[in-house]
């Protein structure tokens, strides 16, 4: 059976709601037409006449309007005028039952609905640019999609909450971005959002049901077998279905949280440069946290909890655990059966802390723990769980030395990944070398932004991307990474960005120097300032900057000037 498409929806919905409407007034004219056609006139010199069908076609469409051009070709008789009345109201009547029938139409929800999807799907089919699918726009997908569009990234949304929707609508975003209030996990809706679109680069799932995530990746993975999907997932079972499905990210945001606190105790200038990469506003470069071990509290053994244990016992740190509902747990110095107040933190050695978590599920309780903490601690190392983003104000009050925001973790680590995986490969990368590289990389990268907020990109040295640069390449020409990135205004300097990788036949080289040969179709992440990736795009498409860049001299241009130059 043949699909119909949105714009078959759109006119059968129209033609069926006001086919009965129409059908009355084509009705009432006919009648009118004919009867008027069929009454006996009278020319001006009183000789019997009827009127012809176009004239009395002509009466009623200029009346209907009541545009009002008089009784023509000839006056009327008093039985023509007795039946123009009749028709007159009769007309009137069935006009209001049109127009009625028009406004209700235009406040029909399927009317609405397939109007809003033939819109939505219309728009989609014309973007040009690669773009990605957010399917729910939570706390997550709003703060995802802020993040695209300020690297000028597109993004079309579904969501099943229509206010969420209209939300979407009043955000200044760089890029626009389509949305449509429907259940992702219904194939025709995927498709209308465009999964099977070439400009389609992946599919993110961020609804809060666990089984509505999985349901959305099957689908979507049935409509593209070729797709990246990233889920957010934090169950273990669900976990495990989604991997089954081939080239799918799952996004854990607890897990994501104990490796990163992990890293801020173990490699705190890796975790510091991690931190200003994915965007946190409270990070500077060069100014790492000072995580403490010894003796830890841990308060709520939930997910968070969960995953925190097991990494702290990673790091040797047996941590004590405060929970009303946990049995005993392995690793643990000790297990408190109870609520975190001022008793329980007593219990648990307070006195002597390096430091607490506040993990629970609860908002309220979190700032409550904290403030015992203050009382009993001062001086403790203090991490906070975040469960709505709504409370955003309260917690940057806390000043916490650590805040765990799940919907903020989970965006932060999809937008890097989208934005390019290399660079989870590159932390990676300095995690095995230490924190000694780690700092050489930070100090280069100090020297050459200084203390603006670090912006990473991508760029691929095709001529799809870098025209002027694959061309000179291509001429055997050889061009080093320092090269590239001198700065047009002052040959001494260089742009203020580096290369974090170089991506190569399928190697990769990590940090590269700038004295590296770049080769064609190079895939590199660069990481600088906005301002140098639009100094570097103009470079790669421009023949005569990268000839000045290169050789210091300026090409002439036109035929007049190279001409000359031969002479």
């Amino acid at each position: 059976m043949a699909t119909t498409s949105e714009l078959d929806r759109v006119t059968m919905v129209v033609l069926r709601y006001m086919r009965g409407p129409v059908l009355v007034l084509i009705i009432v004219y006919a009648i009118g037409i004919t009867g008027m056609a069929l009454i006996p006139g009278q020319d001006a010199e009183g000789n019997l006449e009827y009127m012809s069908l176009f004239h009395a076609f002509y009466f009623f469409t200029y009346t209907a309007t009541t545009t009002g051009f008089g009784e023509i070709p000839n006056g009327f008789t008093d039985p023509q005028r007795l039946w123009a009345i009749f028709c007159l109201y009769l007309g009137v009547v069935s006009w209001l039952y049109a127009i009625g029938s028009i406004i209700r139409l235009a406040q029909n929800p399927h009317f609405l609905l397939a109007l809003s999807e033939h819109q939505f799907a219309h728009s989609v089919k014309r973007i040009d640019q690669p773009f990605f699918i957010i399917c729910g726009f939570g706390d997550t997908g709003s703060l995802l999609a802020r993040g695209l569009s300020d690297h000028w990234l597109g993004a079309v949304v579904l969501d099943t909450d229509p206010e969420r929707i209209k939300a979407l609508v009043l955000r200044d975003y760089r890029i626009k971005m389509p949305a449509l209030c429907a259940d992702p996990g219904v194939p025709k809706h995927l498709v209308d959002a465009g999964v099977k679109l070439s400009h389609c680069k992946a599919v993110v799932i961020l609804t809060v049901d666990e089984e509505v995530n999985l349901r959305i990746a099957v689908m979507a993975r049935f409509m593209n077998p070729d797709i990246p999907i990233l889920c957010r997932s934090t169950s273990e079972r669900h976990s495990e279905h989604l991997t089954t499905l081939g080239n799918v990210t799952v996004i854990n945001p607890f897990e994501i949280f104990a490796q990163l606190l992990s890293m801020a105790i173990t490699a705190p200038r890796l975790h510091n440069l991690n931190s200003c990469l994915v965007g946190n506003r409270k990070a500077r470069l060069g100014r790492p946290l000072d995580v403490p071990t010894g003796h830890w509290i841990l308060c709520g053994y939930g997910r968070m909890g969960h995953w925190l244990h097991k990494y702290f016992v990673r790091n040797h740190i047996r941590p004590v655990i405060i929970d009303p509902d946990v049995g005993e747990v392995a690793g643990a110095a000790q297990v408190i059966h109870g609520h975190a107040n001022l008793n329980t933190l007593k219990e648990a050695g307070i006195a002597h802390a390096a430091g607490v978590v506040a993990g629970t599920d609860n908002d309220h309780d979190n700032l409550s723990v904290l403030m015992c903490v203050r009382a009993l601690r001062p001086n403790a190392f203090t991490i906070l769980r975040q469960n709505t983003h709504e409370n955003q104000i309260a917690f940057d009050a806390a000043q916490a030395g650590l805040i765990l925001q799940s919907s903020l973790t989970t965006a932060r680590r999809i937008l890097k990944h989208l934005i390019s995986p290399q660079i989870q490969i590159v932390i990676d990368y300095l995690r095995e070398q230490g924190e000694d590289v780690t700092q050489q990389v930070v100090e280069r990268l100090r020297s050459a932004i200084g203390d603006n907020k670090p912006h990473l990109w991508r760029i691929n040295l095709c001529k799809a991307e870098a025209f002027a640069v694959a061309e000179y390449i291509q001429k055997n020409e050889r061009l080093t990474l320092g090269e590239l990135i001198r700065n047009p205004h002052d040959l001494e300097k260089s742009l203020s960005c580096i290369a974090f990788a170089i991506e190569r036949d399928g190697k990769r080289i990590m940090v590269p120097g700038n004295d590296e040969p770049l080769r064609y179709c190079d895939e590199i992440l660069m990481c600088g300032t906005e301002h140098s990736e639009t100094m570097l795009n103009a470079t790669m498409n421009n023949a005569y900057t990268l000839h000045y860049l290169v050789t210091g001299s300026d090409a002439p241009r036109g035929y007049l000037f190279k001409w000359l130059a031969n002479a």
